[in-house]
């Protein structure tokens, strides 16, 4: 349910209660879909980090196709990797505020996915070094895509939990991926072994976008951009689908929250919120982020 003010051409003043009806939904199999579908990018990237890690030598053997060093591997390779995220997470950031999260969440999967295929058939080490920035930016952009989503999507009495638990699942990735290596080194050919490797991420990354198809758009996201009738029925739908699972009766809230719609949010607008509205959560986060990076 939303109200509506006109406030201009473009922008608009709304009152809606929808945030409120998605944090009091019960958790439900939707909710598992919502989390294998958008959660499973961590266990792409620990994947991704570790597999490159241990075929370094592989990839660097006489015999391999490639004439590069493991040095270059381990080193380069890992640099332009994560150049590719930091640019992918503020490239792909900005376009998932302009047109959506389910949109960009579905393009940033299939640009890792293009990118890792294409690692399989590197031939040269420059090519090798592009897709592993372009792999990158893929993963970059997931994080801006999938972060967004689930927290809009999530009830928030859970969300922090989810976080820590889709975060975590990192290790996942990385474990597998060691797995995976020592099974494809032992297995095939110098020739074909890493190669393999990779056609294993994209594999997995398959598997998610299959899943993926059937998330929805954000609510939130639409209603702020001005779609409230479309955050309206894809909010009844999700409602009609945990009653369906769940046998729950749901009584609309009381609770409603004021928008101001806009097309986009400008990274001068989101510095200055988090800076002058969220402080000591800003201080936190970053120290956490530079000890997990340096430690």
């Amino acid at each position: 349910m939303a109200t509506l003010t006109a406030t201009g051409d473009e922008l608009r003043t709304i009152e809606t209660n929808i945030p409120a009806r998605l944090d009091r939904l019960p958790w439900s199999r939707w909710h598992w879909r919502i989390l294998v579908g958008l959660g499973t990018v961590w266990i792409l990237d620990g994947l991704e980090v570790t597999i490159v890690g241990s075929i370094a030598t592989a990839i660097s053997a006489k015999g391999s196709g490639l004439k590069i060093s493991a040095a270059d591997v381990a080193g380069m390779a890992a640099s332009m990797y994560v150049a590719g995220a930091c640019f992918g997470a503020l490239l792909f950031g900005q376009l998932t505020d302009r047109f959506g999260r389910k949109r960009l969440f579905m393009i940033t999967l299939g640009v890792y996915l293009a990118a890792t295929i294409a690692t399989a058939f590197s031939f040269a080490p420059w090519f090798f070094f592009l897709c592993r920035f372009i792999t990158g930016m893929g993963i970059g952009g997931e994080y801006s895509a999938i972060n967004s989503a689930i927290d809009e999507l999530i009830p928030a009495r859970h969300r922090g939990r989810i976080d820590i638990v889709i975060n975590g699942t990192y290790w996942a990735g990385a474990a597998a991926g060691a797995l995976l290596s020592v099974v494809a080194l032992h297995v095939f050919s110098p020739l074909l072994n890493w190669r393999v490797c990779f056609a294993l991420g994209f594999i997995l990354g398959t598997a998610i976008l299959i899943v993926r198809r059937h998330v929805p758009e954000s609510p939130r996201w639409l209603f702020i951009h001005g779609h409230e009738d479309e955050a309206e029925g894809v909010t009844r739908d999700i409602e009609r689908q945990i009653a369906q699972y769940t046998g729950a009766s749901l009584d609309d809230p009381d609770e409603t929250i004021t928008i101001r719609q806009r097309k986009t949010i400008s990274l001068l607008e989101i510095a200055r919120t988090v800076v002058k509205t969220y402080p000591t959560r800003t201080v936190l986060g970053l120290s956490l982020f530079v000890g997990q990076a340096f430690l």
